[in-house]
């Protein structure tokens, strides 16, 4: 009778949980700094009371004052709660916090309870970690399936030697395998013989014929049913992974409430996100339906990079009326010869790359070739002029090699020089070379400040122990021809034009804050220490930097002032954080709904309303 008393008052609670008589709650943490009294902030989640559906009959007293008849009840269990709350994104991430509680009416020692929360974010939903509460009795069921389980599982026969008639086959053997007895003792391996007795009987079928057989098939009968009797004696696996919180009750008697604290990374231009609960009841292993819940949270995301400005920035652009561009291929001439052979050395490459070089110059179309300078240069060996010879021939065989790739306009505005020896080359790539002596490097500077006739200066570097070195990886770095592509920019008529254009590197700067990569937007707008530079510093919590960037501006930005507030309360200076953003609302009206957004300016708000 009892028992049937038991069932019928659960049964009763499941049915008025179903139809929504006893919710799960879901609420802003009360030690948590109220909303701020305003229409979207605030509204009614429940008034719930002993009262019944009839007439409610109510106590009252005259006021000695009105003679009016006054109520004097209090609905009791009426609840307000702020079903709102703005958070802020710091660093790139967002944290929420809210309470799920779970009232008495909903707990019982034979039932688990399943708690889902669900994060909108948009169209995208997250469910977060669940939380299972498992009554004391519903547990213990659990462990007793775990229990049976093993049971079972104990029951499997792992030894195969408990299949055979041991004693009888011990005794077939010896009266007929006396060699195979005489080794019951040994473990060594030893492989299957096929021999048989006098009756035409093997080993094999022997021990085949002592084993049971009916054992057997039972056994590899439970092995098969692993799974299924897993899933009838464990129902409700007790999962260990994924959870945030499994805890047992061990009575039902009071609520049960959980601080929910979950941080997730944010997104570019998140404005709101929304957390709703979804949970399942569970009795004997078995669901029984969808726990009813029908009210959200929802939290207002505020980001400083919302706080960006803008405004596209420029940068001044001096365009010269004459453009010089050019470049240097390694061309390789046979020693005292000006005759261009394309299989020698590198040449081949070299000359695919001058080729490429004057068809990316001709097909500029904003720029017009004036003069194209092809001047070739020898190495110091041999006598200066016979090397000033050799140089104009090599310039004047480089000018017919590239007639044939050039635009035809361009063809009687080609000239050639020579470069005898290159000897400030020379001394660039001496004082470069990391394997030629300190003292060297020295001797051979000074050969050259000192000595004007050319021929002599080879001939004293060629007594340096060096010599042979500088010939073999040096001087034919010195055998090179020089193009000098000298333009004007069509249709530009004053030698010098400032103009302005978008400044790219800056607005990716901008793009990485709004898109909330810090370090990035820290990296690219820091040079140019303008607000936005000091936006991101502080979205990076580089506070101090940013406040010190923000001091060296005017405080006539609203802002500015209210940057400099926000920093400023970060600091715990109050005082002169509510100076500034005063200063920020002054300045602009539409400041003091952003600050009623920000939680970290709630201590401020709060002095500004109380006065």
């Amino acid at each position: 009778m009892a028992l049937v008393l038991v069932s019928c008052s659960s049964t009763y609670r499941m049915d008025g949980i179903r139809r929504g008589m006893v919710t799960m709650g879901l609420s802003v943490p009360q030690d948590m700094q109220p909303e701020r009294d305003t229409v979207e902030s605030i509204k009614v989640d429940s008034i719930k009371g002993t009262m019944s559906d009839g007439p409610i009959i109510m106590n009252a007293i005259r006021d000695t004052d009105t003679g009016e008849m006054v109520a004097t009840d209090v609905i009791s269990a009426s609840k307000v709660t702020a079903r709102f709350r703005n958070v802020a994104e710091r660093l790139g991430y967002v944290s929420i916090e809210f309470d799920i509680s779970v009232p008495p009416g909903m707990s019982d020692s034979n039932w688990k309870l399943k708690i889902f929360p669900v994060m909108m974010i948009a169209s995208d939903t997250t469910v977060l970690d669940p939380l299972f509460i498992t009554g004391k009795n519903y547990r213990a069921r659990q462990m007793r399936g775990y229990q049976r389980y093993r049971n079972f599982i104990a029951s499997i026969i792992s030894d195969t030697t408990d299949f055979i008639r041991v004693a009888q086959l011990e005794i077939f053997l010896k009266r007929n395998f006396p060699q195979t007895y005489k080794m019951k003792t040994d473990s060594s391996f030893v492989s299957e013989p096929q021999a048989m007795d006098l009756f035409g009987v093997t080993q094999e079928e022997a021990l085949r014929h002592y084993t049971r057989q009916l054992m057997v098939r039972l056994n590899e009968s439970r092995k098969a049913r692993k799974s299924r009797m897993y899933a009838k004696y464990v129902r409700d696996p007790i999962v260990k992974e994924g959870i945030r919180l499994d805890t047992v009750l061990v009575s039902d008697q009071g609520e049960f409430t959980y601080r929910y604290v979950h941080t997730f990374r944010s997104r570019p231009r998140l404005k709101k996100v929304v957390v709703t609960l979804n949970g399942e009841l569970y009795e004997n292993g078995e669901k029984r339906f969808d726990l009813p819940f029908d009210e959200p949270l929802t939290y207002y995301i505020s980001s400083l990079s919302s706080l960006a400005d803008k405004t596209p920035k420029y940068r001044i652009i001096v365009l010269e009326r004459m453009v010089r561009d050019n470049t240097k291929v390694l061309v390789d001439f046979q020693q005292g010869k000006a005759v261009l052979d394309t299989a020698i050395g590198d040449n081949a490459s070299e000359l695919r790359r001058l080729r490429k070089c004057i068809d990316d110059v001709a097909s500029r179309n904003e720029f017009d070739l004036d003069s194209l300078v092809i001047i070739a240069s020898c190495s110091p060996e041999g006598p200066y002029k016979t090397n000033s010879r050799l140089s104009a021939a090599r310039s004047e065989t480089m000018r017919k090699y590239i007639s044939d790739y050039v635009p035809d306009e361009w063809k009687d505005r080609m000239v050639t020089a020579e470069l005898p020896e290159n000897w400030p080359q020379l001394k660039k790539l001496v004082a470069s070379d990391t394997l030629i002596e300190v003292s060297v490097k020295e001797k051979i500077h000074d050969l050259m400040d000192k000595t004007r006739d050319y021929d002599l200066l080879e001939k004293k570097i060629s007594t340096l122990s060096t010599y042979r070195y500088l010939r073999e990886k040096i001087y034919p770095k010195l055998r090179s021809v020089s193009f000098d592509f000298h333009l004007h920019r069509v249709g530009m008529v004053k030698d010098t034009v400032h103009t302005s254009e978008l400044d790219t590197v800056y607005m990716s700067g901008l793009r990485a804050l709004e898109d909330l990569d810090y370090k990035e937007a820290v990296r690219i707008l820091r040079p140019y220490a303008d607000y936005n530079a000091a936006l991101a510093l502080m979205a990076a919590d580089y506070n101090h930097t940013a406040l010190e960037l923000l001091n060296k501006m005017k405080d006539d930005n609203a802002k500015v002032c209210y940057l400099k507030a926000v920093l400023l309360a970060r600091s715990r200076q109050m005082q002169e954080a509510m100076k500034y953003l005063e200063l920020s609302i002054a300045y602009d009206q539409s400041m003091e709904y952003r600050a009623n957004l920000d939680p970290e300016l709630d201590e401020l708000i709060k002095q500004r309303n109380t006065f």
